[in-house]
């Protein structure tokens, strides 16, 4: 079977992928959760992905990790068998006003980190990142916040500066040829489910699932849900 290659998205971890991996695993398909380390730009988390993958594999990315995982594409696009991404985008930093709302607002979370720490923080940036129902499950709030606390200021520093800095992916998705599947949750505010069928339409043969009653961090929000969309997919498109 073709090795998986997860690439998890801003200050998340191999906790983010834990459903799937165990499921992948299950079923006789290696794989393996790409760790960033202090990498500061998207172009060198892809290459750290590239230097960790074998010479074929599946390619999934969730948030930030599906710019990674773009990334990827544009420098090894002959070593993607499938592509999967999930709840990301592929447009830079908007030059108005939009552009330097988002900086300001990635800026200030920075800041919060650095003065009250990790975890604090992330109490804060999970508002809009999960459903508000979800809220309210303290096994998954305390798993996303443990996740985030595992993470140093610096590498979330170093993560959202990659993001301010994101190179346009609109020529990565136009050049795939790869089976190409885009995943979101159907109430993800920060990633909208309608920008992935914006990049659905760059990318010929792709196809888009929504997963339902699930925000930005649909891996863990609705596991079950993720891993049926994944086999589901895979079985249609055989590896």
């Amino acid at each position: 079977m073709t090795p998986t290659i997860f690439l998890p998205g801003l200050i998340c971890d191999a906790a983010v992928w834990s459903d799937q991996s165990d499921l992948f695993t299950r079923q006789g398909i290696s794989n393996q959760v790409i760790d960033y380390g202090d990498a500061d730009s998207l172009g060198r988390m892809a290459e750290i992905a590239i230097a960790q993958s074998p010479e074929r594999f599946i390619l999934i990315g969730h948030s930030m990790g599906g710019r990674v995982a773009m990334e990827v594409a544009r420098r090894v696009p002959e070593k993607i068998s499938h592509l999967i991404l999930m709840d990301t985008g592929y447009l830079p930093l908007n030059k108005g006003d939009a552009g330097k709302q988002e900086v300001s607002g990635r800026l200030a979370l920075v800041e919060m980190a650095r003065e009250q720490g990790m975890r604090v923080m992330g109490e804060a940036w999970m508002q809009g990142m999960v459903l508000p129902a979800h809220l309210q499950d303290s096994q998954l709030c305390n798993a996303i916040l443990d996740m985030i606390e595992r993470k140093t200021v610096q590498q979330f520093e170093h993560q959202q500066t990659a993001l301010i800095e994101r190179p346009d992916a609109t020529d990565v998705l136009q050049s795939l040829r790869c089976p190409t599947l885009f995943i979101s949750g159907d109430q993800d505010s920060w990633s909208p489910l309608e920008r992935h069928y914006e990049m659905a339409a760059l990318v010929p043969g792709s196809e888009v699932i929504a997963i339902e009653q699930s925000g930005h961090m649909c891996t863990m929000e609705q596991p079950k849900a993720v891993n049926e969309a994944l086999t589901h997919w895979l079985q249609l498109n055989p590896v």
